[in-house]
């Protein structure tokens, strides 16, 4: 529904608005005054702070994040998200919906991206950076992660998504985590030109009459050569970070990047990819492409502790899971 007519007896409510705080803030406001005292209130942001909308109520407690995945009928996964008020009785019943619905809930922890859209941005801001430095032609580095078992290229991934929505995230991101989430420029040039993705018939790629511009977007004329390997070292890094930080588990990590992001499910999820590969061999790639591309490839002190504790993953029987 669009009005507020009809919750005068609801159980739970999921608000879906536009990703503008001020406007969660507001509905969230509304929702607390029509709704009865014992409804709980969720979100469907895929990034705003759950703290800062249940502090837009008098009931922070019954409070929540229900982050569903586009598009819902296909996607499985569910985020579920706590705010610093939020009940374990309140989390039980979002749980307990989202299981009703078939679908596949995990628990994350509240802060910018939450988890599935943290890791997935270095995929599409990584790639974009690639194409700024003239490593690669387009085609080519969506072929690569393609090949390596991606379902969508960054590009297509990008241009689907709005890149205006890829701008603001990508800015978000930075001012959130620093110099490792540096914002391509390309978002900013093609919004520029009003070339917004899908939905306006052109972004990286046209989708009618517009004219193919992708040559225009080298930005520094690098050539650095590219590979998917530098993709997914920066997400394998942004994972362990999230394992640091207590964002979700390894588990609910890789689960959350196969049902999530389809990320290829016979490389079993993010950290059961890097336990394969070896976390030593990981960890020399971060440090190679940190000298060559900056400190967005920084490795991780988990992963750095991991690798001189020995757990350098499936051939040590023990990384970031254990293989006895």
């Amino acid at each position: 529904t669009t009005t507020y007519d009809a919750f005068h007896d609801v159980d739970l409510v999921i608000e879906a608005v536009p990703e503008r705080a001020d406007l969660k803030r507001d509905v969230f406001t509304k929702l607390d005054q029509v709704c009865p005292p014992s409804s709980i209130l969720t979100s469907n942001t895929s990034s705003l702070s759950i703290q800062d909308l249940a502090q837009a109520t008098r009931r922070p407690e019954k409070v929540a994040g229900l982050h569903f995945f586009h598009p819902v009928r296909a996607m499985k996964l569910v985020e579920v998200i706590p705010g610093k008020s939020t009940t374990p009785d309140t989390m039980d019943s979002c749980i307990g919906l989202v299981e009703t619905l078939r679908k596949i809930p995990i628990r994350v922890s509240d802060g910018t991206g939450f988890l599935v859209n943290r890791l997935l941005m270095p995929y599409i801001s990584e790639a974009a950076i690639a194409l700024e430095e003239g490593a690669a032609r387009a085609p080519d580095i969506e072929q690569a992660l393609t090949e390596f078992g991606m379902p969508m290229g960054p590009f297509f991934l990008a241009d689907n998504l709005g890149l205006d929505i890829c701008r603001d995230v990508a800015h978000s991101f930075e001012s959130a985590y620093g110099e490792r989430a540096q914002a391509p420029k390309v978002f900013s040039l093609l919004c520029d030109k009003e070339r917004l993705g899908m939905k306006a018939g052109a972004g990286f790629y046209s989708y009618g009459d517009a004219p193919d511009i992708l040559s225009e977007l080298v930005v520094d004329k690098k050539e650095s050569g590219f590979s998917a390997e530098r993709v997914v070292l920066r997400m394998i890094n942004e994972a362990i970070h999230c394992l640091e930080e207590r964002v979700a588990s390894a588990t609910d990590i890789d689960m959350a990047m196969v049902a999530g992001a389809g990320f290829p499910i016979d490389r079993g999820g993010l950290l059961h990819h890097a336990d394969r590969v070896g976390l030593d061999t990981i960890l020399e790639g971060l440090k190679k492409l940190e000298s060559e591309l900056g400190v967005r490839f920084r490795p991780s002190s988990l992963l750095q502790r991991k690798v001189q504790a020995g757990h350098i993953g499936v051939t040590a029987k023990r990384g970031f899971f254990d293989y006895t």
